[in-house]
Formats: structure tokens, C-alpha cells, sequence
């Protein structure tokens, strides 16, 4: 599994609650979703992250368990996402969405050009590469398929 995109810069500890606010979960429209991430960190973000490569510091997606986030994100167009380490129930719920999560502690330079390989195990910023912690192959599996629901529908 390999992506690449321009990087999109925010902090750690981001929160669920910051990726996308709880005003916003009343619906399951994940286009309003999509729409909003982000918006209390940066109003104008939501409309820059389709095709880029969000990188963060560690703890990323800590806060409640809601897995509107990592489908916000998805949803917005992001490729991936890459940080040194990821709230447990996040990254679950980012892999069971289809969303790809790379372990590594990468310099951020917004803007930078960023390329990741799960199966190799690397994520590289403008050239420089850093090993990534790997995924098992159960989970390499679920993101191939798209998520859990299509991995288990082509299971039948």
C-alpha cells in the first residue's frame, strides 16, 4: 500500500473532538463531516486536503472514541496519515475505515512532498525517509480491501 501527497501540518495530542467538532456528529452526512474537519484548528483547512498527507505529533486522534473523525478525514480526501504515535482507538478506526496510518516520527514542512509504503515499511518527507513501525498483514489486508465492511463482503 503506497500514497503520496502534498503534507498538511498539525500538532499533538490532536483530539477527535479538534478533527471534528461534536456540533457536527447530530447527522451522518460524512459530507458535512468532510466539510468541517478541522475547523476549530484552521476554518479554511477542510478545503486544502483532498490528495494531501496529514503529518502530526504524537498521540494523534486522542480524546473520545468516535470514528467520525478518521471518516472526516477520509472523507476531506486525505491519503494518509503519518505520526510518531496514534491514540490506540483512532488507529483502529482509521484502518477500519480504509484510512492509511504510518507510525514514523517525520519532520513536518507544510507544503513538503510526502510518499509512504506500508508493505515496505517507510515514509519519506522531501527525500527523507524514516522506517515506520509495521502494520500485520491482517491489517495491510483491510486497508487493501478499502476498510472492514468491503474486507469481509469479499470474504463470501
Amino acid at each position: 500500500m503506497y500514497g503520496e501527497g502534498r503534507a498538511v501540518c498539525v500538532g499533538r495530542d490532536m483530539d477527535t473532538d479538534r478533527i471534528i467538532a461534536g456540533r457536527y456528529l447530530r447527522t451522518k452526512d460524512r459530507a458535512l463531516w468532510a466539510a468541517h474537519v478541522f475547523e476549530d484548528l484552521d476554518p479554511t483547512l477542510a478545503n486544502r486536503l483532498e490528495g494531501t498527507v496529514v503529518i502530526a505529533g504524537s498521540n494523534m486522534g486522542c480524546g473520545s472514541s468516535r470514528e467520525q473523525a478518521a471518516i472526516a478525514l477520509k472523507e476531506a480526501g486525505v491519503v494518509g496519515v503519518i505520526a510518531p504515535t496514534f491514540a490506540r482507538i483512532f488507529f483502529r478506526n482509521a484502518i477500519n475505515i480504509g484510512l492509511p496510518l504510518v507510525e514514523c516520527p517525520v519532520s513536518c514542512k507544510e507544503g513538503a512532498w510526502v510518499r509512504f509504503n506500508l508493505e515496505e515499511g517507510w515514509a519519506e518527507v522531501d527525500g527523507e525517509r524514516c522506517i515506520a513501525r509495521p502494520l500485520s498483514p491482517k491489517m495491510l489486508e483491510i486497508l487493501r480491501a478499502g476498510g472492514l465492511v468491503p474486507y469481509w463482503r469479499n470474504r463470501r
